[in-house]
């Protein structure tokens, strides 16, 4: 499998990228990858997070964050117009233009809607880098997604609603266990919460479950690559869970040797 078209040729400065492949948003598993991925593979994430960035930058008003936001839709049709990575890329950017104006979910369905732009993107771009190009793959893969998107949520509610109040647990989620806006805001975390928080966990570890037969269908590099995604998934997982989902007092963050070891079992696998 080849590596995908206008990715090599974008790679952002070399000490921009070591601080990027040594952050905790740089899957362990791609750590081990041959060059020709892992450089492709940082240039993904490099502009990912420049979009990301442009979006939540605290210091900037919303229509300065717009006009970035632009410019980056510019340059993505630039870099990748017509080639498999245009469309994920493009998802990307409209899910920051939301965030400009939608800082609540209603619902489940809707907070998944949102996470299809935001989330699933990542997976399909990674797919991308690899040569994999299956609709039944890509449909795995977006659940993973899905899940790690709902798991960094659970993480970060008191950072998102401090720096930017935005809530991404669904409001029908919140008043079903009688949370308010209020009660985010709390250095420790409220029973009320943790009883949410546990919910919306495992609603996305059972997600996280589904789509983890995404490995089953890959081989190689990618095989190991996406199990990465998978292993941090359930690490993260165990982390929120190991902390009692006491969230409020600082994001629990799973640890390496916990990956390790579901990246182990993952690949040892049989579908």
């Amino acid at each position: 499998m080849g590596t995908a078209p206008g990715l090599t040729a974008t790679v952002e400065p070399a000490r921009a990228l070591s601080r990027l492949e040594r952050s905790e948003n740089f899957p362990v598993a791609l750590r081990v990858l041959p060059g020709r991925y892992r450089e492709a593979l940082r240039a993904a994430y490099s502009l990912a997070r420049r979009i990301d960035e442009a979006g939540d930058d605290p210091g900037a008003g919303v229509d300065e964050r717009l006009a970035r936001l632009e410019a980056l839709r510019a340059e993505v049709h630039r870099r990748h117009g017509g080639t498999a990575l245009e469309a994920p890329f493009l998802d990307l950017v409209e899910a920051n233009r939301r965030d400009q104006t939608a800082h609540r979910y209603p619902t489940y369905d809707d907070l998944l809607g949102y996470c299809r732009l935001s989330a699933d993107p990542i997976g399909r771009i990674v797919l991308a880098v690899f040569g994999v190009d299956d609709a039944e793959t890509a449909r795995r893969s977006d659940l993973v997604c899905t899940a790690l998107q709902i798991l960094e949520h659970c993480q970060d509610v008191a950072e998102d609603l401090r720096d930017n109040d935005r809530i991404y647990l669904p409001v029908e989620d919140l008043t079903r266990f009688g949370v308010d806006a209020d009660d985010l805001h709390d250095v420790v975390t409220p029973p009320r919460v943790k009883r949410l928080v546990a919910f919306e966990v495992d609603r996305a570890a059972a997600l996280l479950d589904e789509g983890a037969t995404v490995i089953d269908r890959l081989h190689g590099w990618a095989r190991i690559a996406v199990a990465g995604y998978v292993a941090g998934g359930r690490a993260t997982v165990d982390a929120i869970r190991a902390a009692d989902h006491d969230v409020l007092a600082g994001p629990p963050r799973p640890r390496k040797a916990r990956t390790a070891r579901h990246l182990i079992r993952l690949l040892a696998r049989r579908g």
